[in-house]
């Protein structure tokens, strides 16, 4: 009789979000699993905002344990941290994570005695002009203003890639503790040999830092045209900044236009002169300022086809939860459509699934924690958009709101749990809306295990969006599906302990704020071992 070799044989597969084995209590006292240092310091670092506090963990404890983890896999595998750290700013776009990464990985290592690793990964995270000058003042603020020779390469290769005419005016502003005359001093960047016109304006930095009246250097046209458009205005000439040309010719910002032209200008006008020119980061987030000064249907029209370009969305790097807080914020339905097939061209990695999906959304009370920097999204409405947008993808999906106010029938407890009917064919933002106003987050603890029973019907796998902070389950969350089906649990807090263990045998954690990890899923099921982001690309 055969034992291995039979029909429903399938291969072993391993996703990288490994458990140790070892056991712990989740923080509401739920059976925990401890993941591998790797493990942890990926799921912490795609959901961290440092300094910001969360549910269960205020942002210093957070901060420290981020920094920690970087210190260990620093000198553990200096080659796998330098690439996490460039993904994360890169594909992740973790600014502030990437770049307090990069500072600690440099630091350890120093601090080790052994080379290599810390100039190239301040390098690699150091992608906007305005960055070196953030490294410097997280460094000196943490370490002294004595530089490492790694540290200040890694800032100098970065300044020559990164300092250009239209940089120093959007980013060398008064509000900044280090100026780019500042970086300039400290880390002793040269010239690039192959930009004759970097030598002046590296000279141009230092005497304005000093505030200097020096002539401008005929290599710097921008600089210039942008100083004669400033004397002009000053003298009168408010016209110059309604003209879209003259201001693109000049390095104006639209911060530093409507700066500059107080309330002496119309203020359509004036926007209608600046969306020409302005990224399409500026784009999304001004559509309030768009509708309050009453900007022509026409250029509206214009904006809205910007914001709806899949193209442009992928070369922004969006995050998918900016379109649903910048649908949350415009006041206008006319950006409605744009912003749809924006957030729909940001989650384009979701791949398709046949079968039967079981999606758990978490809606507990600690998944009513801050998910954006400002406090104006919840992890909760992160769970729920991409819950729903699963779910769409699926040839046959159960979206399900759960938390655990818990209910009993029959003396047999249950965990609260509420359907969601997903539109065919609808729009993702007005489900999410539809989500919010009607009634699905639940609030109370976390039986994730409870919910799990009740709602799981021989699915052919099952996704679970989530902080993992499951309650006091009499039974452990992973027991609670049959071995044979395949459990994925995205999670959007990065806490120390999960709720199941991960890494094979059908059970798989992923994480971050964005739909990378969604593509996993067909690898595994494939029979494929699914890698790290930045070495499955191809995949």
């Amino acid at each position: 009789m055969s034992r291995f070799n039979t029909r429903s044989t399938r291969p072993a597969v391993h996703s990288p979000v490994t458990t140790t084995g070892e056991t712990t209590r989740t923080h509401e006292g739920g059976a925990g699993y401890l993941r591998d240092t790797k493990s942890e310091l990926f799921l912490l670092a795609v959901s961290n905002f440092v300094g910001t506090d969360t549910f269960y963990e205020t942002g210093g404890q957070r901060d420290d344990r981020y920094t920690q983890l970087i210190r260990q896999v620093a000198l553990i595998d200096p080659d796998w941290c330098l690439n996490f750290l460039r993904w994360l700013r890169s594909d992740a776009n973790m600014r502030t994570a990437a770049l307090v990464g990069a500072a600690e990985l440099a630091k350890a290592r120093l601090d080790a005695g052994v080379n290599g690793y810390s100039r190239q990964a301040i390098d690699a995270v150091l992608q906007r002009a305005d960055e070196p000058g953030e490294l410097l003042g997280y460094w000196t603020s943490h370490y002294g203003r004595r530089l490492p020779k790694p540290v200040k390469r890694g800032i100098a290769d970065a300044v020559q890639r990164l300092y250009t005419e239209r940089s120093l005016l959007k980013y060398d502003t008064d509000s900044k503790g280090y100026r780019f005359g500042d970086v300039l001093n400290l880390v002793h960047a040269s010239p690039d040999p192959a930009k004759a016109w970097q030598g002046d304006l590296f000279k141009h930095a230092h005497e304005r830092r000093h505030r200097r009246d020096e002539p401008i250097a005929e290599s710097l046209t921008v600089v210039a045209y942008n100083a004669w458009v400033r004397q002009r205005v000053s003298e009168g000439a408010t016209g110059r900044l309604l003209d879209a040309d003259n201001l693109r010719l000049a390095g104006m910002t639209w911060e530093d236009t409507l700066s500059l032209a107080g309330d002496k200008v119309d203020k359509a006008m004036l926007w209608q002169a600046l969306i020409p020119s302005m990224g399409y980061m500026a784009l999304l987030r001004n559509l309030r300022n768009f509708d309050e000064a009453g900007v022509s249907d026409e250029v509206a029209e214009q904006v809205a086809k910007r914001l709806a370009d899949p193209e442009q969305v992928a070369k922004s790097r969006q995050l998918p939860m900016r379109f649903y807080s910048a649908f949350n914020a415009a006041p206008s339905l006319r950006w409605g459509h744009a912003l749809d097939k924006a957030l729909t061209a940001s989650l384009a990695n979701i791949p398709k699934l046949g079968g039967r999906t079981l999606i758990l959304v978490d809606t507990s009370t600690s998944m009513n924690a801050g998910f954006s920097r400002d406090g104006t999204l919840m992890r909760w409405d992160a769970a729920a958009l991409f819950g729903i947008a699963l779910g769409a993808r699926c040839a046959h999906a159960d979206v399900v709101s759960f938390s655990s106010a818990r209910y009993y029938m029959n003396d047999r407890p249950g965990a609260k749990t509420k359907p969601f009917p997903l539109t065919r064919g609808g729009s993702l933002l007005g489900d999410v809306r539809k989500w919010k106003e009607g009634g699905w987050f639940l609030g109370g603890g976390t039986d994730t295990a409870l919910a799990l029973r009740q709602e799981f019907r021989g699915h052919d796998r099952v996704v679970i969006v989530t902080d993992e902070q499951a309650g006091h389950d009499y039974r452990e969350v992973t027991e609670s599906v049959p071995e044979t089906v395949p459990m994925y649990t995205w999670n959007l807090a990065g806490y120390e302990a999960g709720h199941a263990p991960s890494g094979g045998r059908n059970r798989h954690a992923f994480g971050g704020l964005t739909d990378q990890a969604f593509r996993m899923i067909p690898l595994l099921e494939a029979g494929r071992d699914a890698a790290w982001p930045w070495a499955d690309k191809a995949a």
